[in-house]
């Protein structure tokens, strides 16, 4: 684990880049590398978030900025602006049901291909992929899902990149920390080791290699 500025972590993603960000509408969303992210004016974005959250906040802000090209999450309901963008086949959008979504990433973290689930079945949502039947019931596979980056906000992180969370802040951030091959963490609070309780550490350091420092 590094500890690196905003400025130096977001310029390590190029244009192009897939990228997994936590929060649940802004909630747990690492806010200070999504304004440095619009700062660098980073294009051509493969967005892996749970929503689009709304304009100004979390990553409404890339879709504020026509930053993302393509995106893969729950629901966009409240962005009026990602919306826009995908009526206008600006974006193409890849809504997917949310216990679906989280299982794909956590099997992305897990080493695993896939996810058979019987969400779907029978719906639109079939299309394109295999069924499956176990023991006389049909499920999709789901394949996993990962990204070239993870943007992770923690509540606390020690200085060797040991993460806990803060109530629904948790969400999404640390299956992402998994399903990632870089990983940049925000924190409200950085501590030194031991700060942590061993079983209240959610992220362990070795799956983050930067960290933000504070300032």
């Amino acid at each position: 684990m590094k500890p690196v500025s905003a400025e130096e972590a977001v310029a390590m993603i190029p244009n192009g880049a897939s990228i997994m960000v936590g929060g649940f509408m802004g909630v747990g969303t690492p806010e200070r590398l999504l304004d440095e992210l619009v700062r660098q004016k980073k294009s051509g974005l493969s967005l892996i978030s749970n929503d689009a959250a709304v304009p100004g906040k979390g990553v409404g802000k890339l879709f504020d900025g026509g930053q993302v090209t393509n995106m893969i999450g729950t629901h966009i309901g409240l962005n009026p602006k990602a919306q826009q963008q995908m009526l206008g086949k600006q974006i193409t959008v890849d809504l997917i049901p949310q216990g679906t979504f989280v299982e794909r990433i956590r099997a992305g973290g897990c080493g695993l291909g896939g996810v058979l689930t019987p969400t779907g079945v029978g719906t639109l949502v079939e299309g394109g992929k295999q069924r499956i039947d176990v023991n006389g019931k049909s499920y999709l596979l789901e394949t996993a899902l990962r990204a070239d980056f993870a943007l992770v906000h923690a509540f606390l992180a020690d200085y060797v990149g040991n993460l806990s969370y803060a109530l629904t802040a948790r969400n999404f951030n640390p299956v992402m920390a998994m399903a990632a091959d870089t990983v940049i963490v925000t924190a409200e609070h950085i501590v030194p080791v031991g700060v942590i309780a061993p079983d209240h550490v959610v992220t362990p350091g070795p799956l983050v290699d930067y960290l933000i420092a504070n300032g």
